[in-house]
């Protein structure tokens, strides 16, 4: 028991990232798994999982975002679903995540569209044959913090429903 204590802290540890003179902790896989999940069972979608290829993908682009912070979708030619978000401060992935998912009320199952604002991050975080997630988060040289998730396969496509 004493072992898996100790690799615990280990993980812990290897979990806070130095930025400048900034240190803040990295949002764990499963902050970012667990929100999808939730989401997810809600329309009785079966789990996403974890992906380091995905992840990966993610983090390179979440790493060319550090000097701007914009949120510009990174274009990964179709192969990859994906979703952002950003804050002036800190954001956590899971918050970034219920970002999306709050969405939820702008989409209208029956007519299969959004009404009355953005769905799409919503969509994609439900979408029924996304089965692979990675995600990755970046604090910016202007102090902000920019959030990419990438889901394989990718979702959102015309005239499909996500569950």
């Amino acid at each position: 028991m004493g072992f898996y204590k100790v690799s615990f802290c280990v993980l812990c540890v290897l979990g806070l990232v130095s930025v400048g003179d900034v240190a803040y902790a990295q949002d764990s896989a499963a902050d970012y798994v667990d929100a999808h999940n939730a989401a997810r069972s809600q329309v009785g979608v079966g789990n996403i999982v974890w992906d380091d290829t995905v992840a990966a993908f993610a983090e390179n682009y979440a790493n060319q975002r550090k000097g701007d912070c914009n949120l510009v979708h990174s274009g990964g030619d179709g192969k990859y679903g994906e979703n952002l978000a950003g804050s002036s401060g800190d954001l956590s992935g899971k918050d970034a995540v219920n970002l999306w998912v709050d969405e939820k009320s702008n989409y209208d199952y029956n007519s299969n569209s959004c009404v009355g604002g953005e769905c799409l991050h919503y969509t994609q975080v439900v979408w029924r044959n996304s089965v692979r997630l990675g995600c990755a988060k970046v604090r910016c040289d202007n102090g902000g913090t920019f959030i990419g998730c990438n889901y394989d396969p990718p979702g959102n496509y015309v005239g499909q429903r996500p569950y």
